[in-house]
């Protein structure tokens, strides 16, 4: 019997808003493809059932990936109230047969990574991280885990990723809710080490990307097209100029004067140019188009996304259904050169980048020469003004 998979999807994700606004994360987009496939393909071959746990926007998940995904027979369950991760793995209860993994749906895993988990009875995937204020953080004893410590703030330490090994016995733990009025599933760890029994911690060799903020999505997308192979589909025009491995999708034309340097993938029934110049570690997306005389660098760029003729983006995430008109700048560098800073809820987060453009959500259309300032955001459905310097977040 095969290992069986709980994936956690639920969740409404507010700080990767403006991006979320109008999907759920796990079906965001990184080198064309949504987190959640990602996911599903790493587990081939490891599990033959996925269990999603689907909440906010259930609906666009259910539709995407129906009943199966390749060889791996998916089940959905609705968290309808949001009170934790261990509530979610406790609605699966009924149809866990023996052995399972749980991971987080918005963050990417590795399957030589998710292999070495499952080898043994209970383990969760540790990261060295040298700054443990966004995760939780594992701490050891004689090899085992011995506790999860909840965000012990700005310290090195092992990262918790969020992807655990149990079995159907941890049923039989009671869960109660943490202070913050949450079921946590760190405290299934808690009650098998109390038990005596003993959690592996394995660490990270292959990768893992946590998507926590819309900037992480360029890190994901570089990290994953670092090992693209080139594969071209479409139409390449005479005159074009490809270096490095690029992806071409099906029904694509890259017209004559394109230059394009890889890692680059860009996706089907494009038009890329004339005259243009992709940098590496761009994702375009699906029926986008790249007008004359535009440059764009280290960046993600969704749907039926046009980017107008004279435009530069650069190191930026841009949304489905959104137009760009001419001349569109996003400046991707502080004067100061410090690290950009956007905010999020409220409060003003270092994105740890030197270097980040626009955060564009789905269906913008900018005026021309419209002007995104570094790490600014613009909420799905939007629009700018012809010259519009855009200096803090449109909502």
């Amino acid at each position: 019997m095969k290992t069986q998979a709980i994936i956690l999807a639920a969740g409404k994700s507010t700080r990767t808003y403006p991006l979320t606004l109008t999907k759920p994360k796990p079906l965001l987009k990184v080198a064309n493809k949504e987190l959640l496939a990602h996911n599903l393909e790493q587990l081939q071959g490891i599990v033959d059932e996925a269990i999603i746990v689907v909440g906010y926007m259930k609906e666009q998940i259910i539709e995407r990936f129906g009943e199966s995904f390749k060889k791996i027979k998916i089940r959905y369950i609705e968290q309808k109230t949001q009170d934790g991760n261990g509530n979610a793995v406790l609605l699966c209860k009924e149809y866990i047969k023996d052995k399972f993994l749980v991971m987080n749906g918005d963050d990417l895993f590795s399957k030589k990574d998710i292999k070495k988990c499952v080898k043994h009875d209970y383990s969760v995937l540790g990261n060295k991280a040298s700054d443990l204020s966004r995760f939780g953080e594992i701490l050891l004893k004689d090899n085992a885990v011995s506790e999860i410590r909840e965000k012990p703030g700005n310290k090195p330490g092992i990262a918790n990723t969020g992807l655990y090994v149990f079995d159907k016995a941890v049923f039989s733990y009671e869960l109660k809710k943490s202070p913050r009025g949450e079921y946590e599933i760190t405290d299934f760890i808690k009650h098998l080490v109390d038990d005596n029994k003993r959690v592996d911690c394995e660490t990270v060799e292959g990768y893992w990307l946590p998507i926590t903020y819309p900037w992480n999505m360029l890190e994901a997308n570089e990290a994953l097209l670092s090992s693209t192979k080139t594969k071209i589909k479409g139409i390449v025009e005479k005159g074009v100029t490809i270096k490095g491995e690029v992806v071409v999708g099906e029904g694509t034309v890259v017209k004559s004067g394109a230059y394009i340097e890889g890692p680059v993938v860009i996706g089907e029934n494009c038009i890329i140019g004339p005259n243009c110049y992709i940098r590496s570690s761009t994702t375009i997306g699906n029926k986008s188009k790249i007008g004359n005389a535009v440059e764009v660098k280290n960046s993600v760029i969704g749907d039926n996304t046009s980017i107008g003729h004279l435009s530069y983006v650069g190191d930026s995430v841009i949304g489905n259904n959104v137009n760009f008109g001419a001349g569109t700048i996003t400046a991707n560098l502080r004067h100061d050169d410090a690290n950009v800073t956007s905010p999020v809820k409220g409060d003003l987060v270092d994105t740890g980048r030197r270097k980040i453009g626009g955060i564009v959500g789905d269906d913008v259309h900018t005026g021309i020469n419209t002007s995104i300032y570094p790490g600014r955001k613009i909420w799905a459905g939007k629009t700018t003004l012809p010259g519009e310097n855009v200096k803090k977040d449109i909502e």
